[in-house]
């Protein structure tokens, strides 16, 4: 045990710590659909710049190799923005408010998968829907009314 541990089982016998309770994993205020937005805007845009490469051009291969890597990189990031909001923020209470709930996360995700595995600006477009529905959907879990928007 280090003496940092042996100091805090002292203090802790003496003066102990209150339990607290949370509605959801983190403090709130932490839990946004932003990140989530702004990974899949960097699939699409990354979509977008891959099929605009003139593979003819000198290292056309190997720009090409970078914009797949960054894009895979950002579709799971997407995935897992996605999954933090759907198993940390949302609870059981919020399904009777949102009853497509778990379909509307699981579609996103599958479709996140999708982006990963294709070149397809129309499936980027569909995982960008997916996710302003979310967005809808926290916002108004939180009584908040806050605009969607991308950065392009």
């Amino acid at each position: 045990m280090t003496l940092s541990h042996r100091l805090t089982a002292i203090l802790d016998r003496f003066v102990p710590a209150q339990a607290a309770a949370a509605h959801c994993d983190g403090p709130c205020g932490v839990y946004d659909p932003s990140s989530a937005r702004i990974a899949a805007e960097a699939v699409l845009s990354m979509t977008k710049k891959i099929e605009a490469i003139d593979m003819s051009a000198p290292g056309a291969h190997n720009t090409y190799i970078r914009f797949v890597a960054i894009k895979e990189e950002q579709a799971e990031i997407t995935k897992r923005e996605l999954n933090i909001l759907w198993h940390d923020y949302f609870k059981p209470n919020h399904l009777e408010a949102y009853p497509d709930l778990h379909t509307t996360f699981w579609n996103a995700a599958k479709q996140a998968s999708a982006c990963k595995t294709s070149v397809d600006v129309g499936a980027c477009e569909e995982l960008m829907s997916q996710i302003e529905a979310i967005h809808n959907m926290f916002w108004e879990s939180k009584g908040r009314e806050v605009p969607w928007y991308t950065a392009s």
